[in-house]
């Protein structure tokens, strides 16, 4: 394309794109003002009306998110159809609803990501703009069947992961490559695996997957949302911006200590207490646990009634306590069970004693009116309430876990390890929180307290409809007075429990708020991060979540820092999806230099010789270097200040105890562009994955990478340049 070609070329892209984006503030300004007419609208009932808000707030949050980068590329066939690509689809309402703008994730799009020179898929170029806010600045095309045709497309992949690092992960969205796109648009109903060393992108395909699956599966899937877990919060914050940017934001996001609506726990616990946790032997030790409140008593419990003194004997207690556990309840719903049977031995003691020599069983009123005296009075009774929890205790999870964890006695009685002991049992950790998540099915609810707030759900709800009838009434008293309009509205309220309804408060909160709040909330899919590190208990958690067990699962073997994590895939997905899972590898690294690449394969080769290192796709023409100092503060400062100067981000990564570091395992899954590694033999003599996590602090680096070391440089180190 001669020079003058060129700029009618992007003049003529800039009018199509400037275009585009006339659509979508028309679309906006549509949408909102939709939005505002519905908020104040009267027709339907509120749950339509609250449907209708929810519905168009989604809409009005999607057409928002996409505004940077809205058309990434064109696509030209042979038969000369032209096809623009972008974040989400526009439609000319004009013209037959013709697409002025193709989604990505749209099959008629696919060659865009998939067509090559061998393979052109009918297509005769392929163009990338290159674009800032909502102009565009250039482009690039690939001319399929042209020789060399392939380079100019690589360039566009090349510039995208040279590009300076910002606050967050970037959509790939325009640079998405063949074997990323067949894992993106992969059809498998059950659990897909997606394996992949460090750079290789397979975060961020599995987020543009759970976007491609909301665009084919959307009526199914965003009543329920999706589920993504990652290792820690500064990961979820990095990838945080990816899903909305391609306009999905009924996402949650969560850490495996976020588990319990309404903690947030962070703490950890040391690696004999991670690996004991974790395993699913721990559900033998809560159900003991459980089993150890249900006591009998030591000596009989005397209840003082007004008539009469009972007791609650250890024969009384093992009987109800036997029914109650036949019953297969929970163990705060049993309590009904324990609590009739313990009921109806003592008032039937009781009314025997009331009525020696005068009462027999066949003057049956005057029976039934003594056992209704009587259960009223062991219904007031304070003294029966305090033997039924010594007995037979309401217990939450919390309180249940932190007792016996703070307890040798406990401890024991439930076969667990000491190890588990410590001082301050409600001092949560990560890993107690699939266990206390376990006891909220082992427990169930306290029924009384639910009975009593649906008693006072329905005493309002009667309250409300009273108002209502008094309103009724009182336009039927004042109609003389009405004016027409007033009457013919007052007309329309038909019934009473309509005008109720427009008192009731339905919840307004969004997707996300209501999921995250809510323990026994169901996603249609689950992607979890970092997988390799979950333990057996947070895959209860998961398949619990997910009941129609669609997962993406994301991660590397060879980066397992937990004890209690996965040494295999099978070993963690048998037993929930036998024969439902695939697996699909990445094998290319888009992120690390092959001259940072090498230093890790290094330390990889030592502790993993079975894995092969991802093949990077680029070379930096930087090496990383070693310097061994005597001053890990001033080495660090330096570092720093010189990195201050330079466009993008860094890190400066240590073992616990370095001043101005942070641990490998708070940047798993993050990316800099300058890596700083102090004291890598620490990092390997820390714990037994010592060596998984120098693997991880070196691959953390797109461009410079440099180590400190005050003594010698562990021996897989040793090619890196000395500075």
């Amino acid at each position: 394309m001669s020079t003058q070609g060129h700029e009618e070329e992007l003049l003529s892209e800039r009018e199509y794109v400037a275009g585009l984006y006339a659509r979508l503030d028309a679309e906006r300004a549509r949408v909102k003002g939709e939005y505002q007419a519905a908020l104040g609208g009267t027709g339907g009932t509120a749950m339509e009306r609250d449907v209708e808000v929810r519905a168009l707030a989604r809409e009005s949050r999607r057409l928002d998110v996409v505004d940077n980068g809205l058309c990434f590329g064109r696509l030209d066939s042979v038969a000369g159809e032209t096809s623009h690509i972008g974040r989400i689809g526009l439609f000319d309402e004009k013209n037959d609803y013709e697409p002025v703008l193709l989604d990505w994730r749209a099959p008629a799009a696919r060659p865009f990501y998939t067509a090559t020179g061998a393979t052109p898929e009918k297509m005769r170029r392929r163009r990338q703009f290159h674009t800032r806010g909502r102009e565009v600045l250039g482009f690039t095309d690939e001319v399929f069947g042209r020789p060399g045709g392939d380079v100019e497309g690589d360039a566009a992949l090349l510039a995208a992961v040279n590009a300076p690092r910002g606050d967050g992960m970037r959509d790939i969205v325009a640079t998405i490559q063949a074997e990323q796109d067949e894992i993106i648009r992969h059809e498998h109903p059950g659990v897909l695996v997606i394996e992949g060393g460090p750079g290789t992108g397979k975060t961020v395909v599995a987020l543009h997957r759970v976007a491609y699956l909301l665009y084919t599966q959307r009526e199914r899937m965003e009543r329920h949302g999706v589920l993504v877990v990652g290792p820690n919060p500064a990961f979820l914050h990095h990838i945080g911006r990816v899903l909305p940017s391609l306009g999905e934001t009924d996402v949650v996001f969560m850490t495996t200590g976020d588990f319990v609506p309404g903690k947030h726990v962070t703490a950890e616990d040391g690696p004999e207490a991670v690996r004991l946790k974790g395993s699913l032997k721990m559900l033998d030790v809560l159900a003991a646990a459980v089993a150890d409140r249900q006591s009998l008593p030591a000596e009989p419990l005397p209840v003082d009634l007004s008539d009469v003194t009972v007791r609650i004997d250890a024969e009384t207690a093992e009987w109800a306590r036997e029914e109650a556990r036949k019953s297969g309840l929970p163990h705060n719903e049993a309590r009904a069970v324990f609590t009739d049977i313990v009921t109806y031995v003592l008032t039937e003691r009781a009314i025997a004693r009331i009525g020696r020599g005068w009462l027999s069983r066949d003057d049956r009123d005057e029976w039934e009116r003594l056992r209704k005296d009587l259960l009223k009075e062991l219904a007031e009774s304070e003294t029966f309430t305090a033997a039924l929890d010594a007995l037979w205790p309401i217990l939450t999870p919390e309180s249940l876990l932190g007792s016996l964890l703070a307890s040798p006695e406990r401890l024991r009685a439930a076969g667990a390890d000491q190890a588990l002991l410590r001082a301050d049992g409600e001092a949560w950790t990560v890993s107690d929180t699939p266990l206390l998540d376990e006891l909220v099915d082992l427990l169930g609810r306290d029924t009384a307290a639910e009975k009593a707030a649906e008693a006072a759900v329905a005493r309002e709800k009667k309250a409300e409809a009273e108002y209502a009838e008094g309103v009724l009434d009182t336009m039927k008293l004042d109609r003389e007075e009405m004016d027409e309009d007033v009457l013919l509205s007052a007309e329309n309220l038909l019934f009473a429990d309509e005008l109720a309804d427009r008192f009731v408060e339905h919840d307004t909160r969004s997707l996300v708020e209501r999921a995250s709040a809510d323990r026994d909330w169901t996603y249609r899919h689950v992607v979890v991060d970092e997988a390799q590190e979950l333990s057996e208990m947070d895959w209860r958690v998961l398949m619990r979540r997910a009941p129609n067990r669609s997962f993406t699962v994301v991660g590397d073997l060879a980066q397992r820092r937990s004890e209690a994590g996965a040494r295999s895939w099978g070993s963690m997905l048998e037993p929930y999806v036998p024969g439902r899972w695939v697996y699909r590898s990445l094998t290319v690294n888009y992120r690390t230099p092959a001259e940072i690449m090498a230093v890790a394969a290094a330390v990889l080769a030592e502790f993993a010789p079975e894995v092969r290192a991802p093949d990077s796709v680029r070379s930096s023409g930087v090496l990383p270097w070693a310097r061994q100092v005597d001053s890990w503060a001033a080495a660090i400062e330096e570092f720093v200040k010189d990195e201050a100067g330079r466009e993008g981000t860094s890190v400066v990564i240590g073992p616990p105890g370095v001043p101005g570091t942070v641990p490998a395992s708070e940047t798993k899954g993050l990316e800099f562009d300058a890596v700083l590694v102090v004291d890598p033999a620490r990092i390997l003599a820390d714990g037994p994955r010592g060596a998984a996590e120098l693997y991880v602090a070196l691959t953390r680096a797109t461009q410079r990478l440099g180590v400190l070391h005050d003594g010698p440089l562990p021996p897989a180190l040793a090619a890196l340049d000395r500075d």
